[in-house]
């Protein structure tokens, strides 16, 4: 370590070998009567060091005079090779003669006025470059600048990470202006603050027609006191929604729109807004409505099948029993025994057309009355009850001792749980259970119907309340029960649900409204 010799030894006792020098006119100019320098000079390197900023003295003659620690540590000098150098020795000819340094610190020496917010870049050797900002100031005793002070503030890391947030911002930017769908953002008062390039298209508005009014004034007039109340509540709940409005474009169209609203939160996560997310649902809706179509027209192709299946055998039968009776060497017995294969095909006939009456309108007369359900599932379970023994099929029944009262058309019940009771025999040809729950779950009845039966494929369970679908043998089955059943629960404004597996079983469960 260098020594001023003005300090003296008792200074060089004091500091340790690798501190900063503290320069010698500073230190007696300083220190008042009767102390010691030694003290001030050590009290001196201490705040020098503390400063987190790089720090150099120079003299008017431009050599440095002290320096600290951080300076020295950025830089990658020694103490000795830094102090008493000339400024051109230390930074880099090109740094000195671009910003300029030496001359704007003789503009401080000439003028006592500090000089700030200057840039520069440096590299030490053998370290990338860092970008600081530097200022200059006066360091002077009374009226005359004896030195200037050389502040370097490191800002690298703060540029880098501007550039990042910037880049970022551009990123984000770029993904919310490429978006297909509408990406808006409102103030806490439903005030538009931004508007993308999808929600110019779609509404044809452009941001500067838009920005500041209201998000309501472009909603469907009918849904526009329900934007109000429903953005109300999200600010106050603060919790992400869903819903759909109408959107007014500006020729005065509307057009369906599904939009998810999320509450927009600063760094403190206070919310300050509502960002929203809209999407055009009129392609959606068109192909809804194609698809709804399709499937009724696939429906219809089905049901036309069906009845063209059912009625042609019994007609079949009539046709050729018809073409007997018209010969003339019949006997009577035979003209009985045709007159009666064509009453039976009427009557099979008839039960068709009046099956499928029943699937269209279950209910005749609207008038529902309430019905004890324990009291029907009983007796329906009675009325099974032999094909059931015959089948070797054990019947159990699990049901409240007190009655179970819903509004509903108990012929139209009973005949629906019969199918449903019909169908679990069938699925049963070599014995099993069939067991009925009824259990009470807030305001509905479930009714769950269960069978150990061949079960149903997971390629036939989605399309078993089809009409005339069936999996039955020919002649066994119309295909019509199991639609009978869930157009009389619909009506009963209940719901049917199936859970099932080839071998396994069925488990149908009913949800009936109660009184």
């Amino acid at each position: 370590m260098r020594i001023l010799s003005t300090v003296g030894a008792s200074m060089a006792e004091i500091l340790p070998d690798d501190s900063i020098e503290a320069p010698r006119e500073l230190i007696m100019n300083g220190v008042p009567h009767g102390e010691s320098p030694a003290r001030y000079a050590k009290l001196y390197t201490m705040l020098l060091n503390a400063i987190p900023s790089s720090v150099l003295l120079v003299d008017r003659d431009m050599r440095i005079i002290s320096v600290n620690r951080n300076f020295v540590e950025k830089s990658q000098r020694s103490i000795a090779n830094t102090i008493g150098e000339r400024l051109e020795e230390v930074f880099p000819p090109v740094i000195l003669d671009n910003l300029a340094i030496q001359r704007r610190i003789e503009e401080v020496f000439q003028n006592n006025r500090a000089i700030s917010g200057e840039r520069m870049t440096y590299r030490a050797p053998g370290f990338p470059i860092r970008t600081y900002y530097y200022s200059i100031l006066p360091f002077s005793w009374g009226e005359t600048v004896e030195s200037a002070m050389l502040l370097l503030n490191d800002v690298t890391e703060q540029i880098q990470l501007g550039k990042e947030v910037r880049r970022i911002e551009r990123h984000l930017a770029s993904i919310v202006e490429s978006a297909s769908d509408m990406v808006l953002s409102m103030d806490t008062a439903g005030r538009i603050l931004t508007w993308n390039t999808a929600a110019e298209k779609i509404s044809g508005y452009l941001f500067h027609d838009i920005k500041d009014g209201f998000f309501f004034e472009h909603c469907a007039s009918e849904h526009q006191e329900e934007v109000k109340t429903f953005l109300a509540d999200m600010m106050a709940h603060k919790q992400s929604s869903m819903t759909e409005w109408d959107l007014v474009t500006m020729s005065g169209d509307l057009i369906p729109i599904s939009w998810v609203f999320s509450p927009m939160r600063d760094d403190q996560g206070q919310t300050v807004g509502i960002v929203a997310l809209g999407r055009d649902l009129t392609e959606r809706r068109k192909f809804e409505m194609e698809l709804r179509q399709s499937q009724k027209l696939a429906a219809l192709g089905v049901m036309a099948g069906g009845i063209a299946h059912e009625i042609r055998n019994p007609l079949a039968i009539c046709w050729s029993a018809v073409q007997f009776l018209m010969s003339d060497d019949v006997s009577p017995e035979f003209q009985r025994e045709c007159v009666q294969k064509i009453h039976t095909g009427i009557q099979k006939t008839s039960m068709i057309i009046e099956n499928l009456l029943r699937f269209a309108h279950p209910s005749a007369s609207r008038d529902l009355t309430r019905i004890n359900l324990i009291a029907l599932i009983d007796d329906t379970l009675g009325l099974v009850a032999n094909q059931a023994r015959i089948q070797k099929i054990e019947l159990r029944s699990d049901v409240p001792k007190t009655p179970v009262l819903i509004n509903g058309n108990a012929s139209l019940l009973q005949q629906a749980f019969m199918n449903l009771f019909m169908n679990a025999i069938n699925a049963m040809p070599d014995g099993g259970s069939l067991s009925v729950c009824l259990e009470q779950a807030g305001v509905e009845v479930l009714v769950r119907i269960v069978d150990t039966g061949c079960g149903i494929s997971s390629t036939d369970i989605d399309r078993i309340f089809d009409p005339f679908y069936t999996t039955s043998a020919p002649g066994k089955g119309t295909g019509l029960g199991l639609s009978i059943c869930y157009s009389i629960i619909k009506r009963h404004f209940g719901s049917i649900e199936v859970e099932s597996a080839k071998g396994a079983g069925s488990t149908f469960l009913i949800r009936l409204p109660l009184t």
